[in-house]
């Protein structure tokens, strides 16, 4: 919401924020007992939580419906490509400079991923758009039309009365809600992010194997969920694209739990990651185009959304005690039956939105789905 008040330039906020999650990244280093690791972590997660909501509100205030799912495949990629590269960085490190002046492999991941984002959030304060009308690198005309297209493009656009009036249009929207459970679901589905490790342990590999074979299905995943963006983007639709393929990564699940047979429980895992991971642009693009009447509404939005769907990690970090291992049966048939939630939710807004169109008549924009 401070992102969208006009009394914040969004490339400042967004720069200064990773800033201060890369300091308090690299001071985990630092953590001696468990008490100290739990409050570095919580300050981490204070500092980090603006960074996505706020990567997404920028992107969905220059990128018109047909654009923004492929924009925001591109920017989940970065993530999974980074979750993709993350076991062969941790691998390399803890082989190589492990012990190095007192410290350990763990504390040396910290520290260099820290430096590395701290510069990275410098190079940020400078190159990030602000809105389409304030960007400095862009010309005049280059602004205006940004602004202008952005404009025929929002369903409903309504004048901009302020922050608080756009959280309380948020909040009053039921549509919001239903987007809130379907995104949550989406994540509660992939669960298994945290635990990938473990899960690909469970064919029976010793620990830097198990590293390394957490890559491919990372970067597949990835590859596969930025050509479903832009088939979204294209077609303009949403409900298919998400049934699709939360209905590949349920046969991912199901195949996880039912086999012990090691190349096809490794294959459940590329199935699992692709279509799980590749809602989410799809999802958020959704949010952004249903609940974007005005700046404020879209980024209290988003932000309601972001936080309501990563509370899911709360409950399902329990999904997956060693005793369940190596099926991980309950985890599996929970991922399951989220997918399938998502789905039921994907085509109740679906319903949802056909009748809204139909009481707008033939005038106007029309809501995608």
């Amino acid at each position: 919401m401070l992102m969208s008040s006009k009394h914040v330039r969004p490339s400042i906020y967004m720069a200064v924020c990773m800033m201060a999650w890369a300091v308090v990244s690299a001071c985990t280093a630092l953590a001696k007992n468990y008490t100290d690791l739990v409050v570095v972590r919580f300050f981490l997660g204070v500092t980090e939580a603006p960074f996505y909501p706020g990567a997404i509100y920028m992107l969905s205030i220059f990128y018109t419906r047909k654009e923004i799912a492929t924009r925001l495949s591109i920017l989940y990629s970065g993530n999974i490509f980074a979750t993709s590269f993350s076991g062969l960085i941790a691998a390399a490190v803890f082989n190589t400079v492990d012990g190095n002046h007192g410290l350990h492999g763990w504390q040396w991941l910290f520290i260099i991923e820290g430096c590395l984002t701290f510069g990275v959030a410098v190079i940020g304060m400078f190159t990030l758009a602000d809105s389409p009308l304030t960007t400095r690198w862009l010309k005049p005309e280059e602004r205006q039309l940004a602004h202008e297209r952005m404009l025929r493009d929002t369903v409903g656009l309504e004048e901009s009365k302020g922050a608080k009036a756009g959280f309380m249009q948020a909040v009053r929207d039921p549509r919001l809600w239903l987007l809130c459970f379907i995104q949550n679901m989406h994540l509660s589905a992939c669960s298994f992010n945290n635990f990938f490790p473990t899960v690909v342990g469970s064919l029976g590999f010793n620990d830097t194997i198990t590293l390394v074979l957490t890559c491919p299905p990372y970067l597949i995943s990835g590859i596969f969920g930025y050509f479903v963006g832009i088939s979204s983007g294209k077609y303009n639709e949403r409900t298919w694209h998400i049934t699709v393929c939360m209905s590949m990564a349920i046969v991912g699940f199901v195949i996880s739990c039912a086999t012990l047979n090691t190349p096809a429980r490794y294959v459940s895992c590329f199935l699992f990651a692709s279509g799980a991971y590749a809602v989410n642009s799809c999802i958020l693009g959704w949010v952004s185009a249903t609940l974007g009447s005005t700046q404020e509404k879209k980024a209290v939005s988003l932000s309601i959304v972001n936080v309501i769907a990563n509370a899911s990690y709360i409950y399902t970090a329990y999904l997956y005690p060693k005793s369940d291992g190596p099926r991980y049966l309950t985890a599996m048939a929970s991922n399951a039956a989220f997918a399938f939630a998502c789905i039921a939710g994907t085509w109740a807004l679906r319903v949802w939105l056909i009748q809204t169109n139909k009481k707008m008549g033939s005038n106007g924009t029309k809501y995608a789905y």
